[in-house]
């Protein structure tokens, strides 16, 4: 189960209800993400429940994904999984002295778990810890973007 939950946490001097707002509204996630470089809503719907599309360039390829909204508690949580229960991404929003921890999470979920050795046999669990260390890498970077831009105002 190594390599399959990683989180990154950085204290950002505004509060955690303009921090929700910026992280829920997936249509800005261009701005701060290293992969994911634009999203939409699929449809009119908001909320959990609510599905957007999100396009991903790497220096090696470009895809889009599918993701849907699992957790939308204003100022608190932000969460949402990729293909609906795949890989959970999530954000919460603590606040503490000088402003608030905001917290990134990634997650492969259970139903995800067969397909890496379906798909990378024998070096499933090296694929893995690749998505794992990127993932972490990614959010580092995420968070420094989103800190930056809500403290310039």
């Amino acid at each position: 189960m190594e390599n399959r939950h990683r989180s990154e946490s950085v204290t950002i001097a505004q509060s955690p209800d303009v921090l929700y707002a910026m992280v829920s509204d997936v249509t800005r996630m261009g701005e701060w993400s290293p992969v994911c470089k634009a999203c939409w809503w699929d449809d009119e719907a908001r909320g959990a429940g609510a599905w957007f599309t999100g396009r991903n360039i790497t220096e090696s390829r470009t895809w889009e994904t599918r993701s849907k909204v699992l957790v939308d508690e204003p100022g608190r949580e932000f969460a949402f999984a990729v293909n609906g229960d795949r890989t959970r991404w999530g954000y919460t929003f603590e606040p503490v002295d000088g402003g608030t921890l905001v917290t990134e999470s990634w997650e492969i979920l259970p139903v995800a778990e067969p397909t890496y050795p379906e798909r990378f046999g024998d070096r499933a669990e090296a694929e893995i810890a690749i998505r794992a260390d990127g993932a972490s890498k990614g959010m580092r970077e995420t968070l420094a973007a989103i800190k930056r831009v809500a403290e310039a105002g």
